[in-house]
């Protein structure tokens, strides 16, 4: 039995054209990119086989933290990047200070090779951060592509599915489904032979599949934390904000809300918070301008959009090729299923390290 990704766009046409993932698709512009080819059988799952390596030396020591002494990793984390902030807080202040010298060449060039090489650091960081989410439900992320194909074909066991999914909830496993229809022609009433059958796939194709279902992870996890916020409170001001049609940044919303507090005189916590009547999240995302909706799945930070493409890079190189690989259905989606909890994961990176690192705005 053999399928041909052909035609994958055209699969379950009715959920294609109704639900929010094609919206978000048709919105949504990533760049293609290439891959490395293959040759090699060795295709080992690991903590120390990720796509990537730490290009700094804070991400190589986070690294040794996070596996030799992973009660220690978030500590570790925090001073980390505390220490980046001191020293380039440092080489901001020597530029400030010999701004009117003969050395302010000089200073302005430091502060500018410290503000790279801290951004590089803590990409990597966040890609620390990432990879011990990953570790939390012992799933394993796939190594570079070419370690995993032997003789044209392209296998990925175990496929971790059920570890993949608990990180979601029920809505949000549906919207996901729909997403794998969309981009793979995987099907819920997939028999255990249909999971297996071979079936081919472009390199270029995967790859643009995999970067894709990252955005659309990180696209769910802020419209939910989104959704969520909004269906928390309930007052006029709130009413003004979140029915205008112009959904704005959480910071914003945040500021807003702390703002609306000290005006009438009440703290945070006796807040009212009579829930709205309960949205589902899909029937709330239909509501969102098409801006908006673009708007949940950008990253943040441009240190989030370069760690993106770095994981990318490292798993499927950058070899341009219309080279076709086999598979299989199952191996197809574990990429989607992985891609999509790298999303949600990098979301939660981003927010942590804001707080003490003011990260790049995209």
């Amino acid at each position: 039995m053999e399928y041909s990704l052909t035609s994958s766009f055209n699969v379950n046409k009715h959920l294609w054209r109704s639900g929010v993932v094609r919206r978000f698709w048709l919105l949504l512009r990533v760049n293609n990119g290439g891959f490395s080819s293959g040759g090699s059988s060795y295709c080992e799952f690991s903590s120390l086989n990720t796509p990537i390596e730490p290009a700094t030396p804070a991400g190589r020591f986070l690294s040794s933290v996070l596996l030799n002494e992973r009660k220690s990793f978030h500590d570790a984390v925090a001073d980390t990047l505390e220490k980046l902030v001191a020293e380039l807080d440092e080489a901001y202040a020597r530029r400030s200070l010999t701004a009117d010298s003969s050395e302010a060449h000089l200073h302005r060039r430091i502060a500018e090779l410290k503000r790279r090489e801290c951004k590089t650091a803590v990409e990597d960081v966040m890609y620390m951060l990432i990879l011990y989410k990953f570790t939390e439900i012992k799933v394993y992320l796939i190594p570079k592509l070419s370690m995993c194909i032997y003789n044209g074909r392209l296998e990925i066991l175990p496929s971790k599915d059920w570890e993949l999914e608990s990180i979601h909830n029920s809505e949000i496993l549906e919207m996901i489904k729909t997403h794998l229809t969309s981009v793979i022609g995987w099907k819920p009433d997939f028999s255990v032979t249909d999971n297996w059958a071979t079936t081919k796939i472009k390199r270029l194709n995967l790859r643009h599949i995999y970067t894709s279902s990252i955005l659309f992870g990180y696209f769910l996890k802020s419209a939910t934390l989104r959704h969520q916020l909004e269906m928390s409170f309930t007052d006029p001001i709130d009413d003004m904000v979140l029915n205008s049609g112009n959904h704005l940044p959480l910071p914003e919303f945040y500021s807003l809300r702390r703002n609306k507090n000290l005006v009438l005189g009440q703290p945070p916590n006796t807040i009212s918070t009579c829930k709205k009547k309960q949205e589902k999240l899909s029937s709330y995302l239909m509501g969102f301008a098409p801006d908006s909706l673009v708007k949940c799945g950008e990253p943040n930070s441009k240190e989030a959009i370069n760690l993106i493409a770095r994981h990318s890079f490292g798993l499927f190189g950058d070899v341009d090729s219309d080279d076709v690989i086999l598979t299989s259905f199952a191996t197809l989606k574990r990429f989607v299923l992985e891609a999509v909890a790298f999303g949600s994961f990098l979301w939660d990176a981003e927010e942590y390290v804001k707080t003490v690192y003011n990260l790049e705005e995209n």
